[in-house]
């Protein structure tokens, strides 16, 4: 029997992933659960990912992309004249007040990187680009301290199921900026 042309089953693997981390937390993920979900043959998810790790680290990937295109979309850190605390402020709140589950997802898996080693690296990629687009704004020693911060932000409004407060998160921001000044 000939091979199947395929060319977007990798891309299906990874989204499988994510919704069965989703709904099943990270306990859920195995490449039979994958296969599953993403309606293709259990070969298929070993064959494009020879570990739960490669599968992992691609997943985290892809939910890393969430914040970082609420960056793009957005454009206000690279300009001079905006208010970098009001500017992270509102790029957080914007993506806190997008699609809960992604961001729940993103957390996890990023977590994930405690005890597998193989995520630390993907793990640490949003905060590196997003301390090295605040680098041109200020030092980058606040950059790595706003990013923090930022996180810190993040996880209790995740953990705690409060609300996003931006007016408590420009003013923090502020305090970090105005003390590196």
């Amino acid at each position: 029997m000939p091979r199947r042309y395929d060319p977007e089953r990798r891309q299906r693997i990874i989204d499988a992933a994510i919704r069965v981390v989703g709904e099943k937390g990270l306990a859920g993920l195995s490449h039979r659960t994958v296969a599953a979900e993403a309606d293709v043959p259990l070969g298929s998810t070993t064959y494009h990912f020879k570990t739960l790790d490669d599968l992992m680290v691609a997943a985290l990937r892809q939910a890393n992309e969430g914040f970082a295109k609420v960056v793009a979309a957005r454009g206000g850190l690279s300009e001079p004249g905006t208010d970098l605390a009001a500017e992270l402020a509102g790029l957080l709140g914007e993506w806190l007040a997008g699609e809960r589950t992604g961001v729940e997802l993103e957390y996890e898996l990023y977590l994930a990187a405690l005890r597998r080693p193989a995520l630390r690296p993907v793990a640490a990629e949003w905060a590196e680009d997003l301390a090295a687009r605040l680098a041109h704004r200020t030092d980058p020693v606040t950059a790595r301290a706003l990013v923090a911060l930022l996180d810190g932000i993040c996880l209790q409004v995740l953990l705690t199921g409060a609300p996003y407060d931006e007016g408590y998160a420009r003013e923090v921001l502020s305090r970090v900026i105005d003390a590196s000044a």
